[in-house]
């Protein structure tokens, strides 16, 4: 990995690991706060390397534009982003957050 991808991964989970319990955000919103608004695709691979660090990023957090859990195939067996995402009180069916927009955490905005 070049260091400009692994800075901009260090600079993603750095984000993420802010977004409180019960809550999600985009790759969408994460690329725009972090000045990369074209970036949504980066965002989401670096939620994918997330998985081989050991800091607990809560990538279960982090879900397309429409609240659909686009990232649940990186989490090792099939329902486990759901799972965490309803221990939260986040209601998902049909692998669609219920109610996203109550939900949805903007870094934008919140820092």
């Amino acid at each position: 990995m070049s260091k400009d991808k692994s800075d901009f991964f260090e600079r993603v989970w750095a984000v993420v690991v802010q977004i409180p319990y019960g809550r999600v955000s985009s790759y969408g919103a994460i690329a725009e706060y972090l000045g990369s608004k074209s970036s949504s695709r980066i965002v989401g691979y670096a939620m994918n390397a997330s998985h081989t660090t050991t800091t607990g990023i809560p990538a279960h957090r982090v879900v397309n534009r429409n609240g659909v859990l686009s990232g649940k195939n990186h989490f090792g067996a099939p329902g486990i982003m759901q799972q965490l995402l309803e221990s939260e009180g986040i209601e998902v069916i049909d692998d669609t957050i219920i109610d996203f927009k109550k939900h949805f955490w903007n870094p934008c905005v919140e820092l």
